[in-house]
């Protein structure tokens, strides 16, 4: 497939890729959607060992490598090594997750390759982080979800660590890389250099445990697991109609005399049980079993309509094959389609946010391994004999 010539809000810009598994494709992801021309630095095919994304045929792959192209390159052998350092030259962005001693033994390392492209913004993704105690350690999502304190607090009462169910640890992390890469091309921009942006998973899983982490530091007050119930606000949580179970949230006092209105309980208002927020937090269980009877009355659909009427939130709970057929989702244009040379048409989310100017877009399906080699180093200035020996000699 020819070169699609980038597009985009952030389409001035490179982004050599040398990540895998999750949190570090995720940030270059979102650069790449954004227009950047992402290159996916990979080793070749006979080298690759295990890929923990189920293959690059699987939809996990492809969804995460999307609008990236892909070269391969042997960094066990100089000359792979060497033609990686011509790509950074080209670069405004290296993004690593490497162990801790990959970059510094290849030589690209940030203080390294900062001598010579001191415009360079090189972004590190780890575990723990670049240096202490644990900055040598192996990093995975559900680790840095136990280490942040989010297993803690998931779950049922006394049920024990539950784990979310999605990677959020990697995702945050990688959301986040890429955001602080956008700061520094921002700072770039006043300055004429470029800086080392470093994050882990470990940072990102405590920076979202948000006010459960204010709670703590400011009230001394640790938080419990509350299962399907909001820990402060009550009630509000998960509750069971007549055919299936709704989220209903009820925050504050104005909002909870609407709810009782609508749910025909208006003696609630003044029952001294349910007075307060922390008479309600006393008399939980109490309140949960009342409002269950009565909305075990009607069907889910009358209430979600009733309560919101009222100004009540009240929303369905979705399993995967529900959530696309929402029409506020299919409104918003969350799916996007692209063709795969090698799949065919594909379905996939798309940004979460909309520039009215600069849209997000996903103008290729991911590559196959080293897809783009040949193309690549071409830019690079080679001449198609050079690129040939290179095969030739095992360089990708």
């Amino acid at each position: 497939m020819p070169h699609i010539p980038a597009s985009g809000a952030l389409a001035r810009f490179r982004v050599v890729d040398l990540t895998q598994v999750r949190a570090g494709p995720t940030a270059c992801r979102q650069l790449a959607d954004w227009g950047a021309d992402v290159i996916q630095v990979q080793m070749p095919e006979h080298m690759r060992g295990d890929d923990t994304l189920g293959g690059q045929d699987g939809s996990d792959y492809q969804y995460t490598h999307r609008n990236k192209r892909s070269v391969t390159l042997n960094l066990k052998e100089p000359e792979g090594v060497a033609a990686l350092k011509k790509l950074i030259a080209t670069a405004d962005v290296v993004v690593e997750n490497f162990r801790p001693d990959v970059k510094f033994r290849l030589g690209i390392d940030h203080e390294t390759l900062s001598r010579d492209h001191p415009r360079l913004v090189y972004a590190s993704i780890s575990g723990f982080g670049q240096t202490g105690p644990l900055a040598g350690r192996p990093g995975f999502d559900q680790i840095a979800q136990g280490m942040g304190g989010l297993m803690s607090v998931t779950g049922l009462p006394d049920q024990g660590p539950v784990r979310v169910g999605i990677p959020i640890a990697d995702l945050c992390a990688g959301i986040f890389a890429a955001q602080g890469i956008l700061l520094a091309l921002l700072e770039r921009e006043q300055s004429g250099r470029g800086q080392w942006v470093q994050t882990s998973l470990l940072q990102a899983m405590v920076y979202m445990m948000d006010f459960q982490t204010a709670r703590w530091l400011v009230d001394g007050e640790v938080a419990q697991q509350a299962g399907n119930f909001h820990p402060t606000s009550i009630p509000t949580g998960v509750y069971k109609a007549r055919d299936g179970y709704m989220n209903i949230a009820v925050f504050g006092s104005k909002i909870w005399e609407r709810f009782c209105h609508t749910l025909g309980a208006p003696e609630w208002i003044d029952d001294p049980r349910f007075f307060d927020k922390a008479h309600r937090s006393v008399h939980r269980d109490d309140l949960n079993a009342a409002i269950n009877e009565r909305l075990a009355q009607h069907d889910r659909d009358h209430w979600i309509a009733r309560f919101n009427a009222d100004g009540v939130a009240c929303g369905q709970i979705n399993d995967l094959s529900e959530v696309f057929d929402e029409p506020q989702i299919q409104h918003l244009g969350m799916v996007q389609r692209v063709v795969s040379a090698h799949l065919g048409p594909q379905r996939h989310v798309g940004q979460p946010m909309t520039l009215d100017r600069t849209p997000s877009r996903l103008v290729r399906a991911a590559p196959r391994r080293g897809e783009h080699t040949v193309e690549v180093l071409g830019e690079l200035g080679l001449a198609p004999d050079e690129v040939a020996a290179m095969k030739s000699r095992g360089v990708f």
